[in-house]
């Protein structure tokens, strides 16, 4: 009994099996922009020999869509095991939608073995096409429009944005200027250019438009934000209006889990790099420059830059901070350097590592760890720095030091320093010799045309000897100094804390210029000041004069209080001085 119910059983399985009908009809997918093609795939297999498709395949009602484009073909095989015949029939329609918002597709129907076959209807989403004139100019008929191909980025990662124009009349694309990039907290932007396109004369809806701007946004929260409109004017003739662009929305992916520790918002692709530029031997005790570069492409200008650690080796401040950094359609690209000052705190072996840094790379999907950076360097005591240096460089030091200590207050002495040079530069051997050359041919044509001057003045009469007032003036302008040279002496002693030298050449100063109005004592010459020049500068002369004896006498001076009164040093003196 049981042998003939399997019997029964497998018997009922291979007619089952021996004729199969199935159909399908699918979606490429189920949500759909409005300027995208709608595919749709009908695929009807039949399993079985005696299977006999008795009718075409009956599209449901598609007046909904315009039909752009179908085919269709057919495939047979015979299943070696079976020994059965399996026949596919698959048709590709293509559909231009004609409205937006949801649609329903019916069903697909076949009739095979007097047996009427059917699809289950699906529905399909059709959005909205974003409208091109969002910002309008009623006058000049203008439009702007932010179109961003790239809406759905993660955080952190660049989108490029294009500003485009639009317009009836062409002239108009010519007078939109003062363009305003959109701000939002929750955005980063940052422009690549404003160089104007060629204008394309078939835009939308057949008006003329041009390219205005690219600049790339970075959301800095995950989510959807919003990128406010970008404004510009309009310049005429008559009036300037104002136009604004469209606003769009950016759907911005959270980053993965599993993010390394030392991970902090860098999105992109990036290398980093520490060295020590300089070639000189490091000496302990002794500041020092490291260099940590980080370069690639992605959120430069906002991500958090790697530090390099502390240690008891060495003691570590704050860098300088320096980028060469350049917006493009992938993000910013380029290098950001932080100059750091290390002072080794003993001699030998010194180990500067960084920070580990990791990023996470949109291109393929994942976080990347860099790891630390390491710079070994070695560190010298003062007396293996001296013993390692050469004669040449003994001398230059010992020169350097003179012109250092010894400074002349007239001609600043600290720019004759000896450089240090690894190697002796011929170039400038023959620049200088070409210089001391051409200053001794010029002496030599100077010395020719004073001859020949001194020989004009003896052919001419003797000039007549003039008034008593004419004298006297003359006499006051040979006596007359340059009191400039006393000013950039004066802060030079006020830089250096020399407040008694200070006040000695202020009284030399002010002798200087009583001299040159023939004025010994100080009440003389304010007198002669309030006859000349009137009684305010004779005021502030005797002011002056007081306060300079109150600071002078001033048990703790300040640099502040002797900085205010060289400024009035200088101001009066300079006038008193014309």
């Amino acid at each position: 009994m049981n042998q003939k119910f399997i019997y029964i059983l497998f018997t009922l399985v291979s007619v089952i099996a021996y004729g199969q009908v199935e159909l399908t009809m699918k979606p490429d997918k189920s949500d759909y922009n409005g300027k995208e093609i709608v595919n749709l795939t009908i695929v009807l297999e039949l399993n079985g020999d005696n299977l006999v498709q008795q009718s075409k395949i009956m599209l449901p009602d598609l007046s909904k869509f315009n039909i752009i484009g179908n085919g269709s073909f057919n495939q047979g095989v015979r299943d070696p095991d079976s020994n059965v015949s399996v026949e596919q029939y698959i048709t590709r329609i293509a559909l231009e939608p004609k409205q937006r918002g949801k649609i329903r597709i019916g069903s697909v129907l076949v009739t095979v073995n007097n047996k009427i076959y059917k699809t289950e209807p699906f529905d399909i989403f059709i959005r909205d096409i974003e409208k091109k004139t969002v910002a309008k100019n009623i006058d000049n008929d203008v439009y702007l429009n932010m179109e961003i191909e790239d809406r759905e980025v993660y955080q952190n990662q660049a989108t490029v944005a294009v500003l485009r124009v639009y317009s009836k009349n062409i002239d108009n694309l010519r007078k939109v200027r003062n363009i305003h990039l959109p701000e939002n907290q929750n955005i980063n932007v940052y422009p690549v250019n404003f160089h104007k396109s060629e204008i394309d004369p078939s835009g939308f809806g057949n008006m003329p438009s041009q390219i205005l701007a690219m600049f790339i946004v970075f959301p800095n929260e995950s989510g959807f934000v919003e990128i406010p409109s970008v404004s510009a004017s309009v310049n005429s003739y008559t009036a300037k209006s104002k136009v604004s662009s469209n606003k769009v929305k950016l759907n911005v992916k959270k980053l993965p889990e599993g993010s390394p520790e030392c991970f902090k918002n860098a999105v992109g692709n990036f290398k980093v790099d520490v060295y020590h530029e300089s070639k000189d031997k490091i000496e302990a005790k002794k500041p020092v420059n490291v260099i940590l570069k980080v370069s690639g492409e992605g959120n430069l200008s906002d991500m958090e830059l790697p530090k390099i650690e502390n240690s008891p080796d060495y003691e570590v401040f704050a860098p300088k901070i320096t980028s060469r950094v350049k917006a493009g359609i992938e993000g910013m690209k380029g290098y950001i350097l932080a100059n750091y000052v290390l002072i080794p705190n003993k001699s030998g072996s010194l180990n500067i590592k960084t920070e580990e840094f990791a990023f996470f790379n949109p291109a393929v999907k994942e976080y990347i760890n860099l790891g630390q950076e390491t710079l070994n360097l070695t560190a010298f005591s003062h007396d293996q720095v001296l013993e390692a240096r050469t004669t040449v460089e003994k001398v230059n030091e010992y020169t350097n030091t003179l012109l250092e200590t010894v400074n002349s207050p007239v001609l600043k002495t600290t720019t004759f320093k000896v450089k240090e040079k690894s190697r002796f530069n011929w170039k400038v051997l023959f620049i200088n010799a070409g210089i001391l050359l051409g200053l001794f041919v010029a002496y030599l044509l100077f010395k020719n045309w004073q001859k020949k001057r001194i020989i004009v003045k003896e052919k001419t009469a003797p000039k007549p000897l003039g008034s008593v007032a004419e004298t006297e003036k003359e006499i006051r302008q040979s006596l007359k100094s340059d009191v400039g040279d006393y000013f950039t002496y004066l802060e030079n002693l006020k830089d250096s804390h020399r407040f008694d030298q200070f006040f000695a050449t202020v009284d030399e100063l002010d002798s200087e210029v009583r001299n040159q109005y023939f004025q010994s004592s100080k009440d003389d010459f304010k007198q002669f000041l309030e006859q000349h020049l009137g009684g305010s500068v004779a005021e502030r002369y005797r002011n002056l004069s007081q306060r300079i004896q109150i600071e002078k006498f001033t048990p703790v001076k300040s640099e502040e209080s002797i900085g205010e009164l060289l400024k009035e040093i200088i101001d009066l003196y300079s006038q008193i001085s014309k």
